[in-house]
């Protein structure tokens, strides 16, 4: 599955210290669960290293993107995650870094030629964006292809 990178000084703070990272991001993972049963998370020098068993590979990779958009995470491991449908990591989606200036709105009409269609990545993108009018340059969502 290998290792995800991320900018590491962007996202949600959610830990202050470097030793409440390994619960902090696991506890966030375990609160807005994606499908990932047993999900454990050690972080090491800003690498989260995800354990558990996922039930797709669209569970586990918005368990990569959660922990991945957090501050302080500068790469996601998921070499420990066990994806139970036999499907491979990389599937029809694809990734997508928020630049500075992007809209969802924009970034829907230049992916799908409709910005109508943001609803859909929002959608896709749940666990990581709350808020439709809260994105921010160097956030890594989801682009489903099969819209």
């Amino acid at each position: 599955m290998g290792l995800f990178d991320f900018v590491g000084d962007i996202g949600r703070k959610l830990f202050s210290k470097a030793e409440d990272a390994s619960e902090a991001v696991t506890k966030h993972i375990a609160e807005d669960n994606p499908g990932v049963d047993n999900v454990s998370v050690t972080v090491e020098n800003g690498v989260a290293n995800i354990q558990g068993v996922a039930a797709s590979a669209t569970a586990l990779e918005k368990a990569i993107l959660m922990a991945g958009n957090i501050a302080g995470i500068t790469s996601v491991n998921a070499d420990g995650v066990a994806i139970q449908s036999g499907e491979n990591l990389a599937g029809d989606d694809e990734f997508y870094v928020i630049q500075k200036g992007d809209t969802l709105w924009a970034i829907a009409e230049k992916t799908y030629g409709n910005g109508a269609k943001y609803t859909a990545i929002v959608e896709a993108n749940k666990e990581v964006i709350k808020d439709a009018d809260k994105i921010f340059p160097g956030q890594k969502i989801r682009l489903p292809k099969a819209l």
